[in-house]
């Protein structure tokens, strides 16, 4: 087995990390700060900058075929690519895997192939992609959607309301789920449709407050009585929840990828501030327990690292991934939450400043358990093999 990255992948590597720190790293407080919503609920925070020049670069459509106006590299460059991203930006790393995995995952799972050439190269191209599957009665549970796209002629009558929707208010291309046969059921009953916005009875609800990840705008999609044309369903009708599920498994190797990315961020800045940082006449780096603490902090990161890039590896070489990508979302959030905690400790009170990141790497961390799965749910998925 290798575990070496390709000579292709290696200069991807590169030329996000210098991105990021270049680009990216310089005003991630700034749009940290800016993406707070306002009283009113308006927001200023503006990522499109930054998202159009990575489309620019090729990253938004980076493990799509070129046919359809996306970039042709591999899928594990991708998570590389996010892995980079996220370590400087872990808000930018969603907004980034949303529309890569989420959005043109949908469509290149469902998708006829005049659906994939139609609405891939749009985002990746100009970059901002959502997917809109969670309702306020359905998180974990997905069965538990009352989102209804009722056929009238050509056209499909959507209603209901998203929530929890990243990318959602600033998004130019959206795939929404919707019961086309509530009475058969979210298995056999969900569909998906590609949603642009401007249409009537479509509108952006809500704009989430968040604790973290705030230079991602996440907000509500509302329908009331919108009116989408049937040429706008994915792939075939009834196959929504089926493409839905295909689709949250390669999403979870993005947030695994997400995850490590903060971690090995926050892991970065502790490292170089204990060498720099004199404590009772020495270093803090050479207090044998700083040692001991940032060598486990290194081997959980190099294990998160490697279960995401086998689980990115499975999906490439059309294996099996489901599991593998639930334990790379698990072990690489679950190593983000404990190592951005730690940097927080390690670095005391300036830990708590946000001009040392780490707090809020500590802030953006945490939703990452969360989303795409809670951490609980992967765990559901893993046990469910296990005693078969």
């Amino acid at each position: 087995m290798n575990f070496q990255l390709t000579d292709e992948q290696l200069q991807i590597q590169k030329t996000v990390k210098e991105f990021a720190e270049t680009k990216v790293l310089p005003t991630a407080i700034e749009r940290d700060a800016k993406g707070e919503v306002l009283a009113d609920g308006s927001w200023n925070m503006d990522n499109e900058p930054i998202m159009q020049e990575m489309a620019n670069m090729g990253l938004i459509g980076l493990p799509y075929p070129k046919e359809y106006g996306a970039t042709g590299g591999d899928y594990l460059s991708y998570i590389v690519a996010v892995e980079e991203i996220s370590k400087v930006d872990g808000g930018l790393g969603i907004s980034y895997s949303v529309s890569t995995s989420l959005y043109m995952g949908s469509v290149d799972n469902g998708g006829t192939e005049e659906n994939k050439k139609a609405w891939i190269a749009p985002v990746a191209k100009s970059a901002f992609g959502a997917f809109g599957l969670t309702e306020p009665t359905a998180g974990s549970d997905v069965a538990g959607a009352i989102t209804t796209a009722k056929k009238d002629g050509d056209k499909y009558i959507l209603n209901g309301l998203k929530c929890f929707i990243t990318n959602g208010p600033i998004a130019t291309d959206l795939i929404v789920y919707a019961l086309t046969a509530p009475e058969l059921g979210p298995n056999k009953g969900m569909s998906a449709f590609h949603v642009t916005p401007g249409i009537d009875g479509f509108s952006i609800g809500n704009v989430h407050n968040k604790m973290g990840l705030k230079a991602a705008l996440v907000g509500e999609l509302v329908f009331e009585n919108c009116a989408v044309d049937a040429s706008q369903l994915l792939g075939t009708e009834g196959k929504g929840f089926g493409t839905a599920m295909n689709t949250l498994n390669g999403g979870r190797i993005g947030v695994g990828a997400q995850g490590l990315g903060i971690a090995e961020g926050a892991y970065e800045v502790a490292r170089k501030y204990l060498m720099e940082r004199q404590q009772f006449g020495k270093p803090l780096c050479k207090q044998q327990y700083i040692q001991f603490k940032m060598a486990e902090l290194k081997i959980k990161i190099e294990a998160a690292k490697f279960m995401v890039y086998r689980a990115a590896m499975d999906k490439q070489e059309h294996r099996d991934y489901s599991i593998s990508a639930a334990m790379a979302k698990y072990i690489g959030t679950n190593t983000a939450m404990e190592v951005t905690t730690e940097a927080v400790q390690m670095l005391g009170g300036n830990g708590y400043m946000k001009e040392y990141h780490v707090e809020r790497m500590m802030r953006d961390a945490k939703i990452t358990q969360i989303y795409e799965g809670t951490n609980e749910i992967q765990k559901l998925i893993i046990s469910g093999t296990l005693f078969r």
